[in-house]
């Protein structure tokens, strides 16, 4: 309730000590009316409280007055910069006295006298509706000068609700110390000039679209709505869906990173403390049983089922061998020192390849080409072994060898075919040459061990190319027979061709035939080439055979045969049985000092 008591002045109207030369502008002018209460009590309130009477048109605080912003007077120092002079009672607002308001200073004018002329007389900065303000005389003492009622603000910031958040807060407006009124305060030095700015402004290129002022962004006063906290451009649609997905595969690319290092620590402890749980070991699956048929796995099961192990017992020997069948007859083909120790009253037992046994008689051998052949009865589903052509054998084509090495039956072997028409004897225990054998064999590195003896040896199409015969050990032998020396990749094997003629004599006749020259070779010739002997039980050349129809004599020595060299008597024997009876022969021949050319037709002879 007013009951027209007087209202004090406000705090910011109290008088405060100002320190002398700062920020004064001037001596302040009596701004209270004629009608103002000038303490007429004398007392003059402790507090620097001034009681104004209250106007009556008026129901609350004063509001002073604006000071008026004029230029200095010519001669006063700091000419051409504003200063604030009081105003008129009265003036403005129609009431008598109350508080100030500010007026922001204007800048400060850097120039001369001119220029504070050009900024026009007091009466043209006073605003209008208030009263002119008189201008301070040039001999005014600085105490007398007025003094505006707050602080000179540097950054020209207006005073309430701006700038936004990122810019610089204004100043504490302090509002400057006022007299009491009527009571004069001491002069103080001139107002300082405003602080020049230090760089030039930089104009900003024209912007279409320029950016909003920061007080413009944030208003405390307006209505409520969605604030904006800085000045940042909103995202659009695409740009929030950029981040999403970057946002996603930063995320996947966590989490596989994580993922494979527990997988990594998982499993490497598992490795190195064995699992947890029973051990499980891998295994492939079961695969089918087929193979390539020209595979050694594929050869193999196609030859096996026509293979047999034979074991021979007789006349207090006991041997081990294996052959392969012939024909469905029961027939089958082997090697002559296998069988041998049956002789006529032993026993031989032939067991297939699954397992049955069956007992087996001699139908015939022959030692010269180490061959024989047994013959099984009472034997159903025999599968006879096919045979190959020898001829058409190269070196290094691929073979397979098939026996019962130390009696290991059903051993199958491979290698390659390493030479051909390898003259070997084998044989020879007796002493008189009868049991010794010659063979044109085929050299194969396939193992052969005793027990293999007998064996085919086998092409890529499991056809019979070779009967396995005769090694070359280690302590320098070549027989199969009796010793246990094994195998240095040295195997020699008979020419089917050669085994297939000598198998059919046997079986249609019992026994085979060789083919002769009809000469008597001298064996311990030690020169290049066979000699005819020259004496001897006999003659050395055999009357009417068909080296003395050819012409040749005691004492020729024959250094070829059909173009090929021969370099002892044993390869012509063998040169010799690789051909049958009845095939004609060219020989060439050194007689003293001259060579001549023979040709002759094969002999026959019965073999043992």
């Amino acid at each position: 309730m007013n009951e027209g008591k007087p209202t004090k002045a406000k705090w910011w109207s109290r008088p405060r000590p100002v320190s002398p030369g700062v920020g004064e502008v001037g001596p302040v002018e009596d701004i209270s009316g004629p009608g103002a209460d000038r303490d007429s009590d004398g007392d003059h309130n402790s507090d620097g409280d001034h009681q104004f009477e209250r106007d009556y048109k008026s129901d609350g605080d004063y509001e002073l007055d604006r000071p008026a912003t004029t230029t200095a007077p010519t001669g006063v120092a700091g000419a051409g910069s504003p200063y604030v002079a009081p105003a008129e009672p009265g003036a403005g607002s129609g009431v008598g006295g109350g508080d100030f308001e500010s007026e922001r200073p204007a800048a400060v004018l850097q120039g001369s006298v001119s220029d504070a002329e050009a900024v026009g007389s007091p009466s043209d900065a006073v605003p209008a509706g208030r009263a002119p303000v008189a201008a301070v005389p040039a001999q005014q003492a600085p105490e007398d000068r007025p003094r505006p009622l707050h602080d000179p603000d540097p950054y020209s910031t207006p005073p309430y609700g701006e700038p936004g958040p990122w810019a610089p807060a204004p100043p504490v407006q302090h509002p400057a110390v006022t007299p009491a009124h009527g009571t004069a305060m001491p002069p103080g030095p001139p107002p300082l000039p405003a602080p020049a700015p230090l760089l030039a402004p930089v104009p900003y290129p024209s912007n279409p679209h320029p950016a909003p002022a920061p007080w413009q962004i944030y208003d405390p006063w307006a209505a409520p709505g969605p604030l904006q906290q800085n000045g940042a451009a909103v995202e659009t649609k695409t740009q929030r869906r950029k981040r999403a997905r970057k946002a996603l595969v930063l995320g996947a690319v966590a989490l596989a990173l994580v993922s494979g290092g527990v997988g990594g620590a998982v499993g490497a402890y598992l490795e190195r403390n064995g699992g947890v749980g029973d051990v499980t070991l891998p295994q492939a699956a079961k695969e089918a049983p087929g193979r390539p048929t020209d595979s050694v796995a594929g050869i193999a099961a196609r030859a096996l089922p026509s293979v047999v192990t034979l074991h021979v017992r007789g006349s207090g020997e006991a041997d081990t061998g294996t052959g392969f069948v012939l024909d469905t007859r029961g027939h089958i083909l082997t090697n002559n020192h296998v069988v041998e120790p049956a002789g006529s009253g032993g026993e031989i037992t032939v067991t297939f390849s699954g397992g049955e046994s069956a007992k087996a008689t001699v139908v015939g051998r022959d030692s010269g080409y180490d061959l024989a052949v047994v013959k099984v009865s009472g034997v159903g589903g025999l599968r006879p072994m096919a045979l190959g052509n020898s001829d058409s054998v190269q070196v290094g084509d691929p073979v397979v060898a098939i026996g019962a090495p130390f009696d290991l039956a059903n051993t199958v072997t491979s290698g390659i075919i390493s030479a051909k028409e390898r003259p070997i004897t084998a044989g020879g225990e007796k002493g008189d040459g009868s049991d010794v054998s010659y063979v044109d064999a085929l050299q194969t590195d396939a193992p052969i061990n005793p027990g293999n003896s007998g064996g085919p040896l086998l092409d890529t199409r499991a056809r019979v190319i070779g009967i396995n015969s005769a090694i070359r050990s280690a302590d320098g032998g070549t027989d199969l027979q009796g010793g246990q020396a094994g195998s240095i990749g040295l195997g020699f094997a008979i020419p089917v061709n050669q085994a297939r003629r000598v198998a059919e004599e046997l079986i249609n006749t019992g026994r085979a035939t060789h083919p002769v020259i009809g000469v008597m070779l001298d064996m311990d010739y030690t020169g290049d080439g066979a000699r005819v002997g020259t004496k001897g039980g006999g003659a050395p050349v055999t009357a009417g055979g068909p080296g003395a129809r050819a012409g040749i004599k005691a004492g020729d020595v024959i250094t070829e045969v059909d173009g090929q060299r021969v370099h002892s008597g044993e390869e012509l024997i063998v040169k010799t049985r690789a051909h049958r009876p009845g095939d004609r022969l060219r020989l060439t021949l050194r007689r003293g000092g001259s060579q001549r050319t023979v040709t002759l037709v094969l002999g026959s002879a019965s073999g043992g």
